[in-house]
């Protein structure tokens, strides 16, 4: 087991790792839709802040020797599951057939109160020779 991180998502906030790589799984921590750049959360509504929490799971994800097309599982918090449609419309553009299991969950109170956060299972696919 290692944990992987990068640069190019924002640093955990807590006692936890952007990523644990374990076999061939990667383990993706809840990402927030912060931009690694500013700190801050991404600029404008729930499209937005999707976007921007799966552009930093696709960096980390990248930085442990995957991408997207290789995430089994996700699960979304919403803090409004009046969010849901504006989030799927974005996730969707993501993923491709087969798309990933999903868990979308309402939840009263994410950190820094964020709107979304998504957390991800990849697979790491074999070396080719």
């Amino acid at each position: 087991m290692k944990a992987t991180s990068t640069t190019s998502a924002p640093a955990a906030i807590g006692p936890y790792s952007q990523a644990i790589v374990t076999g061939n799984l990667v383990f993706v921590s809840g990402q927030l839709p912060i931009d690694p750049a500013t700190g801050s959360f991404a600029q404008g509504g729930i499209k937005e802040l999707t976007r921007q929490s799966l552009t930093n799971m696709a960096h980390i994800l990248k930085e442990a020797g995957t991408d997207m097309a290789h995430v089994v599982k996700t699960t979304v918090f919403l803090a409004d599951m009046d969010d849901f449609a504006g989030m799927n419309e974005v996730y969707s553009t993501f993923f491709s057939q087969p798309f990933p299991a999903r868990s979308a969950i309402a939840i009263k109170t994410l950190p820094k109160n964020a709107r979304v956060e998504i957390e991800c299972i990849a697979e790491i696919a074999p070396t080719r020779d």
